[in-house]
């Protein structure tokens, strides 16, 4: 078969995903698809995967995709007639804590909003599923009935012989050159037989992955790492058909194949491999032994299933796996060329995600928007420097290591830090400031006394820094807080159109006068919100664009994406982010500090809630935007960097008269869930409209020229009642008994789920345990039917009653906010 010259689609590589995405775009009837691999299918990293194939993941959306694999891998044989290996023979997971018991048993209340069967288990029962583990220090476990294993190898091919039959053709030891790409596009694939033009590139060329995107001016950040495991002789008394078996707290795994016991780990300090770059030779190759690096795994594995103690070892393996900074894998169309979709970094699950991975990658590709919210996954979430390989090899270091440790809420990691940090950083490490790291950016958390060293103290319950949020939310209310907002993302947005672009892509109306500043979404055509930020109009024809830190690459795509798509707009966008400094001073005592300093009139006549005007501070012009975040009398500012230093010094020495304290962003968080404040991301994404996310009131429904999903959400509108609210949550009860919320906890309504919480806090102003989330009701969800129902919140498999409300837990009318004083 001779290599055709063009093609609907072009898959370059031969792995699980690659073959999974070739069968499904063959499902959905695209039947032009040829994938290439270079070498032979499986040859990169899938042909060494332990083949574990488990459901429970970190979100519902990935633990729904990995439930969908199972499912496929069931019917996969029968439907090609392929042998995969697959065996439904349910997993084990054991926890040694009582915290590590917690986030499993959180797991299990996630998996029941979606039917995912799972039980929860005493040591004794897990004995019973595992007669040979050692159990007596225990404390519990989970048992995942439908979770199994699979042939790496075996599954691949009977992936790639089902999206042969629908059409695909495959082609073995042909190697793709580069992407070509002309005009922001990717237009096909060069290889050594000539040029294959293609509508659309996906790249699932595992760990080959970073250096090709590179070629095509694309950040795609993934490093490999050596993965062992060892391979036993045939056990004598091994019962056959055991499940798999999880042993996280001694970062170990256990399959059961053939009489044979494969053990392997995800050690806390990984081995970063392939440095000076990973040879185009590597085919079916294997990385040399390490003993000594394996040993305390194994010493531990021994003392748990005591049988290994005599065990022969007939296979050490170690071979490489490509992972992520954040431990999630990439998916979707890359934000710097358009046509080139990527799926790849998989972090050793590309097994047991890649069957729906392949299903929302080939819907992503045929419909050109992701068939759900696919955040967490998505390549547009990736922050160009994050592929820099020192940055990279560093991180590996531990991101392999945590896909078996501890999940902590409000985990910081401890490798690479320090890539991205304010002017301001080391006055805030002075100030006593807890550094965490978002999008790269070292930001302040929480504030110990100064000139101390603060660490966290991880748990599911109250963290050692419970008590500086209190302290700092308090002060929000009642004096004077000072916020560090430098990682915000910020744009320049410029041109004779820049006003029309802007307007069309926002709900709300952006042609307001200069000095106006407008809060608003911006949607897709089906009007699920694809950004949510601020935008402050600066002059005739330019405007301020504020986003988050995570949205960064995201916003500024979307929105160059919208200036390209008008071939003849005069209309330019700048990244200032890292040019313009960002602080917030919040509370009610903000306007006299910030009129004291700068001499300006603050009230409500001088500058009311809304509006943006410069007034200087020291020797610096400062934009003063009158918003809030945390749902107080305040103001954020805008500074040029190079003058920061000398106007923090100077807002820090004024404070002092008026109680000043710094406050970090978990105080931020706690105060804008109290708030009902929304985070693109938690509580909103591109599946959530305005109207459900009870963001109605920043559209603007009658603008001359409309807006981008209008049309899907005035349809909506029609409706007498919508189906799916965002709500606000408190538990009832003793608050010094009550869990905390983090999210995916269920909620139910007369004993039934209804919802789950997407975002949550401890809220320190109305002193109580905080939620914010989604309940569904076919004939509509409205006030009447919240207050007739009987509501409770499912938290580590216990349910606790709670309250359930439209509106904010704090401050719902805004007086505060806009108060001239108080």
């Amino acid at each position: 078969m001779s290599l055709p010259t063009s093609a609907n689609v072009v898959i370059i590589g031969g792995g699980v995903a690659g073959c999974s995405i070739a069968y499904h775009l063959t499902k959905l009837g695209i039947r032009d698809v040829v994938l290439l691999e270079r070498r032979q299918l499986t040859c990169g990293t899938t042909w060494h995967a332990a083949g574990l194939v488990g459901q429970l993941r970190a979100t519902r959306n990935l633990t729904e995709l990995a439930k969908y694999t199972a499912d496929l891998y069931h019917s996969l044989e029968a439907e090609t007639g392929q042998a995969t290996g697959f065996r439904q023979n349910g997993s084990i997971s054991v926890a040694k804590t009582h915290a590590r018991f917690e986030e499993l048993k959180r797991g299990v209340s996630m998996g029941r909003m979606f039917g995912l069967d799972m039980t929860v288990l005493t040591p004794g029962e897990i004995r019973e599923r595992w007669p040979l583990l050692k159990v007596d220090d225990l404390v519990g476990g989970i048992w995942i009935p439908k979770d199994g294993q699979t042939n790496p190898i075996d599954t691949t091919q009977a992936l790639a012989k089902g999206a042969k039959m629908g059409g695909a053709k495959i082609f073995e030891n042909t190697k793709v050159e580069r992407i070509r790409v002309e005009r922001g596009r990717a237009t096909g694939v060069e290889t050594a037989e000539g040029f294959m033009k293609a509508d659309t590139v996906i790249l699932a060329g595992g760990m080959w992955s970073r250096d090709f995107a590179a070629a095509a001016g694309v950040a795609v950040p993934l490093h490999a790492a050596e993965h062992f495991y060892i391979v036993t002789e045939p056990l004598a008394g091994l019962p056959t058909g055991l499940p798999v078996l999880r042993v996280q707290d001694e970062c170990a795994y256990y399959k059961e194949d053939a009489g044979k016991l494969l053990m392997g780990c995800f050690e806390p300090v990984a081995k970063p491999w392939g440095m000076k770059g990973i040879s185009e030779e590597f085919c079916f190759d294997t990385l040399p032994e390490d003993h000594e690096h394996f040993e305390p795994i194994l010493t531990d594995a021994i003392n748990r299933v005591p049988i290994l103690a005599d065990a022969g070892i007939a296979l050490f393996f170690n071979g490489p796996e490509s992972f992520t900074p954040d431990d999630r894998y990439y998916i979707g169309e890359t934000p710097e060329v358009r046509d080139l979709f990527v799926a790849t970094g998989f972090n050793s699950v590309g097994i047991a995600a890649s069957g729906g991975v392949g299903k929302v990658v080939a819907q992503w590709v045929v419909d050109r928007k992701p068939p759900m919210d696919l955040a967490d996954v998505d390549i547009r979430r990736v922050i160009p420097f994050q592929a820099n390989r020192k940055y990279l090899h560093d991180r590996t270091v531990e991101t392999l290591g945590l896909l078996y440790a501890m999940h902590w809420p409000y985990y910081q990691y401890k490798t690479a830090r320090g890539a991205r940090k304010s002017v301001l950083h080391d006055r805030l490490i002075a100030a006593g400031a807890c550094m965490g790291e978002t999008a790269g950016w070292e930001r302040p958390n929480w504030y110990g006394e100064p000139g101390s060293t603060p660490k966290y103290e991880y748990s599911y319950g109250r963290q050692n820094w419970f008590d500086a949020c209190r302290q700092e939310s308090l002060a929000v209310r009642d004096g004077v807080a000072l916020f560090d907002q430098a990682s915000f993302a910020k744009f320049i947005v410029q041109g004779r159109d820049a006003c029309r672009i802007l307007n069309f892509m926002s709900t709300s109306n952006i042609d307001v006068e200069i000095g106006r500043v407008v809060y608003t979404q911006w949607l897709n055509d089906a009007a699920g919100i694809e950004a949510d930020l601020t935008i402050t109009r600066t002059g005739a024809q330019e405007f301020l664009v504020v986003t988050s830190a995570v949205c960064q690459t995201r916003d500024l795509a979307w929105l160059r994406r919208a200036i390209e798509a008008d071939s003849s707009a005069h209309c330019f966008v700048t990244d200032v982010t890292a040019g313009i400094a960002m602080l917030g001073v919040m509370g009610p005592k903000s306007r006299d500090l910030l009129q004291a300093l700068s001499g300006a009139d603050l009230s409500n006549q001088g500058h009311p809630f809304g509006w943006s005007r410069e007034l200087e501070i020291g020797y610096a012009k400062v934009r003063a935007s009158r918003i809030t975040y945390v749902g107080e009398l305040g103001w954020e500012l805008y500074v040029s960097a190079e003058f920061i230093a000398d106007v923090f010094d100077r807002i820090v020495e004024a404070g002092k008269a008026f109680g000043l304290k710094h406050a970090g962003y978990h105080t931020m968080g706690a105060c804008r869930v109290e708030k009902g404040y929304r985070h693109w991301g938690h509580d909103i994404a591109d599946e959530d409209t305005p109207l459900e996310s009870g963001l109605g009131f920043t559209v603007a429904w009658d603008k001359a020229d409309g807006f981008r999903g209008r049309d899907a959400l005035v349809a909506q509108r029609g409706l007498k009642v919508l189906p799916k609210r965002l709500v606000q949550v408190a538990l009832s009860g003793d608050p010094e008994k009550s869990p905390l919320l983090y999210h995916e906890e269920p909620i139910l309504r007369d004993g039934v789920i209804v919802g789950s919480i997407k975002s949550g806090a401890f809220g320190h102003r109305v002193g109580r345990s905080l939620g914010i989330g989604y309940v569904h009701f076919d004939e509509g969800v409205t006030a009447d039917w919240l207050a007739s129902g009987r509501w409770e919140v499912e938290v580590a498999c216990e349910r606790y009653p709670a309250e359930v409300q439209f509106q904010a837990w704090y401050d719902p009318k805004n007086a505060r906010i806009k108060a001239d004083a108080i």
